[in-house]
């Protein structure tokens, strides 16, 4: 029968107290490593999201370097996405995806999926297509190639690039981003646009997602 912790030997009660208390500080200092491990991978994923004000200037010279930019294609498709319109770069990214197929036992499939995504009668994503490039790009599905989707992802960064894209170099979505720091304010506010300017990259960005 247990005649409870005060049968024990001192010696031996010493030894658990011990061995709890150092318990108790390699528990303490593993928290802090993992809270000083999360703090560094959220500080990288931050920086990693920053964009410089010359690459960002260069996304108004054409569609082209905004959207083969990773950061500026993810500004414009929040844009779009906003628009409700966010089908034609989904549209676009896919075709760009589908050109990278190696296995051409891999074409067919992607194809018929794109297809049926964005060009179809009852498509769940369509674009807007003329008459001809739909029945030409319908007649290829016969037969897929690399470069089956390539007239009707050309028309639709031409809509892109007329409509769209024009209005994104106008709104939030990109002057936020490429407004100098401290432009048009006053003594009083210039800090805090100062301020605003160097994390808008980041704020504006991660809205895409």
């Amino acid at each position: 029968m247990c005649k409870g912790l005060a049968a024990l030997p001192a010696t031996c009660l010493k030894s658990a107290k011990d061995m709890k208390h150092r318990l108790g500080f390699l528990l303490q200092k593993s928290d802090s490593c993992d809270y000083s491990s999360s703090q560094g991978k959220k500080e990288k994923i931050s920086s990693s999201q920053r964009v410089s004000q010359e690459e960002v200037r260069k996304w108004a010279d054409s569609l082209e370097n905004l959207i083969h930019h990773d950061r500026g294609l993810a500004a414009f498709r929040a844009f779009l996405k906003s628009e409700y319109s966010e089908e034609n770069i989904e549209f676009w990214v896919s075709c760009e995806d589908y050109k990278k197929t190696k296995s051409p036992a891999k074409l067919s499939p992607k194809a018929r999926k794109i297809y049926d995504e964005f060009i179809s009668v009852q498509a769940t994503k369509e674009v807007n297509l003329d008459s001809c490039t739909r029945e030409k790009t319908s007649h290829n599905m016969l037969e897929p190639t690399l470069s089956c989707f390539d007239e009707a992802q050309r028309k639709i960064f031409t809509l892109m690039e007329k409509d769209s894209y024009r209005r994104f170099l106008k709104s939030p979505y990109y002057l936020d981003l490429v407004s100098p720091p401290g432009a048009g304010c006053g003594p009083a506010n210039c800090k805090s646009s100062h301020t605003h300017t160097l994390d808008c990259n980041s704020n504006i960005i991660s809205q895409c997602a």
